[in-house]
């Protein structure tokens, strides 16, 4: 069975780099290994959480449970014909080191998501997205364990309930498994998805217009806009961009006219949850140590000694402030332990 460690540090193991701490902690390095910690006492018998890359968690305070870390590595292409590739990658991979592996290859559907920290492993859970493009359009199958039986359970795409920022695991599933792998199919004929402006203006630019190249065009835009967990804490967005009805947002509009929206299908409208906040003042904005950060208002950060219930708070003002003014409740994107 892995070693399991006590009142072990988490500082380095969340991107908010809380200095908080697990009573236990634990690493799983094979399927073998998250079989037997899932049936041991010290998991069956108190609260256990399963941490990826801790790069869409809060941590409100030290946790009074058994901390599981999948780190199961490796890359194998198990098939391929003319135009696409089946890769499964280890849930531990890097998920940024395994998307530069991707394009190094030419092959191309998960470039856009390029530079969003974490691992493997938690791609399908979140369902990750940015740039127009999802992880779900590219998941082919999700290998994982079941904790009560230590059974494989194998999902495929339509298996997983793919939703915005959300999925199967975060839902039916949620504490009941444990996700190993993931097979991604990917294209060996890419067509480029340049439906944001700015990634559009920036890649005609360039000499040549591939899926190396709109890697390297996407990392530059989120430096430009987004802190580097490295050096300032945060969890990337913190809240969901909300979904409105399309007869709400008709009345919203009288009163704002420059409300912007994408059409979310269904009758209905997504709004940024950015430009919400950024009019209710909040866009650099800071509460001691915790603050809003100036160049992307969705994104909270640990200027340096803030803790998980510091953010918290700031979050929940901002809320308040957002649906008071316009009558939009914020749903956090980030996961709360």
């Amino acid at each position: 069975m892995p070693e399991i460690l006590q009142n072990h540090s988490l500082r380095e193991l969340n991107s908010f780099h809380f200095d908080v701490r697990s009573h236990l902690y634990c690493e799983c390095k094979s399927v073998k290994d998250i079989r037997e910690i899932t049936g041991s006492s010290e998991f069956r018998n108190g609260k256990a959480l399963v941490l990826g890359g801790g790069s869409n968690l809060l941590f409100s305070g030290d946790y009074k449970g058994l901390i599981v870390r999948p780190l199961i590595l490796g890359r194998e292409v198990l098939n391929e014909d003319r135009d696409n590739v089946w890769i499964r990658a280890g849930a531990g991979e890097n998920w940024d080191d395994f998307v530069a592996f991707t394009t190094a290859w030419g092959y191309g559907g998960i470039e856009n998501l390029s530079l969003i920290p974490g691992s493997v492993g938690s791609s399908p859970l979140q369902n990750i997205g940015a740039y127009g493009v999802e992880v779900e359009q590219c998941v082919h199958e999700v290998s994982a364990v079941d904790i009560l039986t230590g059974q494989k359970l194998t999902f495929k795409n339509e298996s997983c309930k793919f939703a915005y920022r959300d999925s199967i695991f975060k839902q039916e599933w949620k504490e009941k498994c444990i996700i190993t792998s993931v097979t991604f199919r990917l294209s060996k004929k890419p067509k480029l998805n340049l439906g944001y402006q700015m990634v559009e203006e920036k890649i005609a630019s360039r000499e040549k217009q591939d899926v190396e190249t709109l890697r390297q065009v996407i990392i530059e835009i989120r430096r430009s806009k987004l802190p580097d967990p490295a050096e300032l804490g945060n969890a990337g967005s913190f809240f969901k961009n909300p979904v409105i009805t399309d007869e709400f947002y008709q009345g919203i509009l009288g009163g704002y006219p420059e409300l912007p929206s994408y059409p979310a299908g269904g009758g209905s409208r997504k709004i940024p949850a950015a430009w919400l906040i950024d009019q209710c003042g909040w866009k650099g904005k800071r509460i001691g140590d915790a603050g809003s950060y100036e160049k992307q208002p969705l994104v909270l950060v640990n200027y340096g000694s803030a803790s998980g219930q510091d953010i918290l708070n700031l979050a929940s003002q901002i809320e308040q402030d957002v649906e008071k003014k316009f009558g939009i409740h914020l749903e956090k994107e980030v996961n709360v332990v």
